[in-house]
């Protein structure tokens, strides 16, 4: 048998995670029951491990006790009779020899079992759940139940849909198609997770989930805080001055807002119960409209006569 550590490609010097990274790649690769497998180059493999993937064996044959067999030096195996030394166990299906899964791992004879006693010794069930998992390759080989995968899906909602709540259809990556519930006041970047609508398990294992990664558009006019909403109202110099009512949008229409007189730009006016509403145990939230007292975009003759005869006594930009 060529050197253990040439066979698993790693250096005399790599690390146990090393060594033992190398081999799980390789008898992936090579197992009998995948597509490329390759019986000899699995078992050679396998036999490598069993030398340097134990830390007393290792030893052993870094100092040359032991060649790269996991045999004492100048030992004969064909003469029969290991006595105490390192023997082989080769496990197939239902523990008898022979088949295309079989594995061949060595045990110190210092316990009862592999593994039983010192050193790292091997327990092939262990291996086969590590490397094999839910796979249900293998003969003699029970396949682990394996929860199916998670579908994950973007899709964006409109400003009104993540308030008030709407149904809205995705394409799944396996082509379905389903009709799912926008919630009352989704916010933007919010998950929806639809529980066992996913892949479906292997060997019994449960179902995945759908998760839908929401965006919300922006509003033409609208901001969100919280439930709340926010609104910019452009307002004339006269109803800014004399008061008055003037139509406001808000989610559920336009109404009308009373602007006391005298208010200045900037004047913030709230609107109860028209922000998003509210769902389960949260509140619905308020509109706040911020006025913005806006001059015409074309000379106002009236205007400009008012102001050239009107005598402030005041400076705002104190």
């Amino acid at each position: 048998m060529r050197d253990p550590y040439e066979v698993l490609g790693v250096a005399k010097t790599a690390s146990e995670a090393e060594i033992k990274k190398a081999f799980r790649s390789l008898a992936k690769k090579y197992h009998p029951d995948t597509k490329s497998g390759d019986k000899k180059k699995f078992q050679e493999v396998s036999a490598a491990y069993d030398v340097v993937g134990d830390k007393d064996k290792r030893a052993k044959f870094d100092a040359g006790q032991i060649d790269a067999q996991g045999n004492p030096k100048g030992f004969d195996p064909r003469a029969g009779g290991f006595h105490g030394f390192e023997q082989g166990f080769p496990f197939g299906q239902g523990g008898q020899q022979g088949g295309p899964g079989d594995f061949h791992f060595t045990w110190t004879g210092r316990g009862d079992k592999p593994g039983a006693g010192g050193g790292e010794g091997f327990r092939p069930e262990d291996l086969f759940a590590d490397l094999f998992g839910g796979m249900g390759g293998g003969r003699g080989r029970r396949a682990q139940p394996q929860r199916g995968q998670d579908f994950e899906v973007e899709t964006t909602v409109s400003f009104e849909e993540a308030a008030n709540g709407g149904t809205r259809r995705v394409v799944l990556p396996n082509g379905e198609q389903l009709d799912v519930h926008i919630p009352t006041g989704l916010k933007d970047g919010q998950m929806i997770r639809l529980r066992g609508r996913g892949g479906a398990g292997r060997a019994g294992g449960p179902p995945g989930d759908v998760l839908i990664h929401v965006a919300v558009a922006p509003h033409p006019y609208f901001t969100r805080d919280g439930h709340d909403l926010k609104i910019d109202l452009p307002v004339t110099l006269k109803e800014a001055v004399l008061g008055g009512k003037v139509p406001v949008r808000t989610l559920t229409g336009t109404v009308s807002l009373s602007i006391p007189p005298g208010s200045n730009s900037g004047k913030v006016l709230r609107l109860k119960g028209k922000g998003i509403p509210g769902g389960g145990h949260e509140r619905t939230g308020d509109l706040y409209v911020r006025l913005i007292v806006t001059l015409p975009d074309h000379d106002d003759t009236d205007l400009k006569r008012f102001a050239e005869h009107w005598h402030a006594d005041y400076d705002p930009r104190k």
